[in-house]
Formats: structure tokens, C-alpha cells, sequence
């Protein structure tokens, strides 16, 4: 008999961290409207589709393909006063066995930063992955200029390790990243400056 794991929530005092579902297209593709030039900068070139309805079906059967493997967790980030959509977070890229690793990517819309929402969700979902997904290390890269989310990362005890050149085509163009890694048994001390 197949047995059917549980979908994957998280919760903390302000927030709910879950799979998207069909039912928030809408509140996603507003979202990411009204914050879209806030977004850009930092992200992949949206493909044309991005906000569509088959666009966002695909994404949430991967999210649910992901979570149900346990190759990946892409979260909704939702306030819980509210059930307000405000972001997502994602723990990508699991690796079993002697790398028990994963990478971590998060964006927030626009009118929800400098609220400590994701940093929130980052101190919650690493918590998952080492204590429930058994993880040794998380994983996260920004680019060298995005300085709000340096401090972020560098605020949830993430700690700088260099640059990966030419790591992720950012609006269109081939990107260095500044590369940060969270331990589970972190005997490194104190962060490095960037």
C-alpha cells in the first residue's frame, strides 16, 4: 500500500510557510505585478507567460512534485493575521548522502520588506531543514550589490564564503553572486566582511 507523505507547513508566530495551491494565482500574479520593478533587478528575465494561470499550474505541480521527492520545499510565505500572500522561499537543490545540502532563495513583494517577514522565514525553514530534513548545510547566493539581502542572510548567521563568477543570469545577463553558507555545527565564528 503506497503510502502518502504529508505536505509540507511551517509555522512561526507571525507567519505560515506552505505550498503554493491553484487557488493563489491570483494573489501571486498581483503580487508580482505590483512588485515587479522592485524584482527584476534581482531575478531571472521573467519568460513572457510568468503571471499566467498555465505558468503558475506548472509551478505549484512542481512544488508539489518537489516536496513530495524531497528534492525541494517552495514555500508561499503568508501572514497568518491575514492569510495575506507576501512572498515565497524555497529550499532547492536537496543532496543526500554525504553532502546533506540544500540551497536556499527567497523574494518578498514589495510592500511587505524591512518587516522582518523573511528573515522570519529563513530562521524557520533552516531550522526545518536541520532538524526535520536532517540537512548539515544551507546555501545562498545574492548578488555583490544587493546589500538588503546580504545584511538578511548575515542577520540569520549565514556567513560569507566568496564569489561564484558568472553564477546565475540575472536580467538577462550572466552574474557573479557572493556565495554564503549556514551550518548546522558552525564553528567558523564570526561574519566576514563583504
Amino acid at each position: 500500500m503506497l503510502k502518502l507523505r504529508r505536505r509540507t507547513v511551517i509555522e512561526t508566530p507571525r507567519l505560515t510557510l506552505r505550498l503554493p495551491q491553484q487557488a493563489d494565482h491570483m494573489a501571486w500574479s498581483a503580487l508580482r505585478q505590483a512588485s515587479k520593478a522592485f524584482l527584476t533587478p534581482w531575478e531571472p528575465v521573467w519568460a513572457e507567460d510568468h503571471l499566467s494561470r498555465r505558468s503558475f499550474s506548472n509551478r505549484v505541480s512542481w512544488a508539489l512534485r518537489s516536496d513530495a521527492e524531497g528534492s525541494g520545499l517552495p514555500l508561499f510565505v503568508i501572514r497568518r493575521e491575514d492569510q495575506m500572500l507576501m512572498g515565497g522561499i524555497t529550499l532547492d537543490y536537496i543532496r543526500r548522502g554525504p553532502a546533506q545540502s540544500g540551497t536556499i532563495g527567497y523574494w518578498m513583494g514589495e510592500p511587505f520588506t524591512r518587516h522582518g517577514y523573511m528573515r522570519e522565514a529563513i530562521e524557520a525553514l533552516s531550522h526545518h531543514a536541520f532538524t526535520r530534513l536532517d540537512l548539515s548545510r544551507i546555501e545562498a547566493a545574492c548578488l555583490p550589490e544587493n546589500t538588503p539581502s546580504r545584511a538578511l542572510l548575515e542577520k540569520c548567521g549565514f556567513k560569507y564564503e566568496g564569489v561564484a563568477q558568472a553564477y546565475l543570469q540575472i536580467a538577462g545577463r550572466w552574474r557573479n553572486h557572493v556565495l554564503y553558507s549556514l551550518l548546522r555545527h558552525d564553528r567558523r565564528g564570526r561574519v566576514l566582511p563583504g
